[in-house]
């Protein structure tokens, strides 16, 4: 059985896009006769506080659905201070470091990016060490960074982040891209690099479509995943006008802005806002079942970025309200997944949503059923890891 290593910042029960994503490769990869092992850092995520499982630990391995997991000790903290968030990054890079020096690990290792600290580390002593580098690209760092304002571009940090960035992708053996964009974006610093598209696919094995949602209920739209700066999901819900609507907002998550938005939602009851906070996924998917479209917004237009949201709820039949530019509108549109509404135009994002009002549940229910279609001919993960695996990627 050949042997494959995956090194990641996040990986469950740690919640979230990321941790999902890369169970998702780490699953479909053991299916496919892999023997896989997964290097991170002992579970914190999202609330950056070590897991009760987990106190007290410098590092744990264990078994989860036959993929071995090795956490490694982590200083873990969100903490909005630079220096502390530093720390945190800089306490897994120290132990990601030192295990890749000194333990023995396979020849084929898929490395997650960003963040850029880690998958440097990683490509760095990889490289050394003569191993195949996959390198999973999701996010463009440090070009998301500038666009979120969070790095001032040409400030010491961004030279900084640049650098690292040109080394993983010249040194990595190929590329995997989550998007078109980032594709563009590495070919145009490196044109001969070998990369390969990889679309954030889930897999859901649910062969028909439920549906328990009845037309004497209002239309529920959802929100389920992080509530960071990023997704703008507290300025959303201050910019949205549903008291006049026969629909409901739904939120479910944890972040940065919980405990604003929980603030907001407390004072507005009439706009029919309902926040549920974290739910286990499977219970999520379950509950999930009597609501109608999901919103998968953006605070910017992040070049490269295409939220695996859209997959995630496509593949559950839900259709989708976009609001976040570049990519994922695209394949929105392409798909006829859903409605599109230009990132930060909340006029437009209101007209979309009185549109959806009006819609009957029989009418929503056909529109289901064609997304779910649609959603089981494009987004196979099963046929992109074979033919992934078939090329001479994996």
């Amino acid at each position: 059985m050949d042997e494959i290593l995956i090194i990641s910042n996040y990986y469950p029960p740690e919640k979230g896009a990321a941790a999902n994503r890369i169970e998702q490769l780490a699953l479909k990869l053991h299916q496919k006769n892999y023997n896989v092992t997964v290097l991170c850092p002992l579970g914190n995520y999202p609330k950056g506080k070590l897991f009760p499982e987990y106190n007290g630990k410098f590092s744990v391995t264990e078994n989860r659905d036959n993929v071995t997991v090795k956490r490694l000790w982590i200083y873990p903290s969100v903490s909005k201070n630079l220096v502390v968030r530093l720390l945190s990054v800089l306490s897994f890079s120290i132990s990601l470091f030192f295990y890749l020096l000194f333990k023995k690990t396979p020849k084929k290792i898929v490395v997650q990016s960003p963040p850029l600290l880690l998958s440097f580390i990683s490509v760095l002593v990889l490289s050394i060490k003569n191993k195949k580098i996959i390198l999973n690209v999701s996010d463009l760092w440090p070009l998301a960074a500038i666009e979120l304002k969070a790095v001032k571009e040409n400030s010491f940090s961004h030279k900084f982040s640049l650098s690292l960035e040109r080394y993983i992708y010249e040194n990595s053996t190929l590329i995997l891209g989550q998007s078109e964009e980032i594709i563009t974006h590495i070919k145009t610093i490196f044109p001969e690099k070998n990369c390969y598209l990889y679309r954030n696919f889930p897999e859901h094995h649910t062969s028909e479509l439920v549906i328990k949602s009845s037309e004497n209920q209002p239309i529920k739209i959802f929100y389920a995943g992080l509530l960071g700066v990023a997704q703008g999901v507290l300025e959303l819900c201050q910019k949205i006008d549903l008291k006049e609507l026969n629909v409901e907002f739904h939120i479910f998550g944890d972040g940065a802005e919980r405990e604003q938005l929980e603030i907001f939602i407390s004072n507005q009851k009439e706009q029919k806002i309902f926040f549920h906070g974290m739910v286990e996924r499977k219970k999520l998917h379950e509950i999930l079942k009597s609501f109608d479209v999901a919103i998968v917004p953006l605070k910017t237009r992040i070049y490269g970025s295409v939220p695996s949201k859209i997959f995630e709820y496509t593949a559950l039949g839900f259709p989708i309200l976009y609001f976040g530019g570049g990519e994922g509108g695209t394949i929105v549109e392409e798909n006829k997944l859903g409605w599109v509404a230009e990132v930060e135009n909340f006029q437009e994002l209101s007209e979309k949503i009185i549109e959806i009002s009006k819609l009957t549940h029989e009418q929503l229910n056909s529109i289901k059923n064609k997304v779910f279609k649609a959603s089981k001919l494009s987004f196979n993960l099963d046929l992109q890891i074979n033919d992934l695996i078939e090329i001479g990627v994996f």
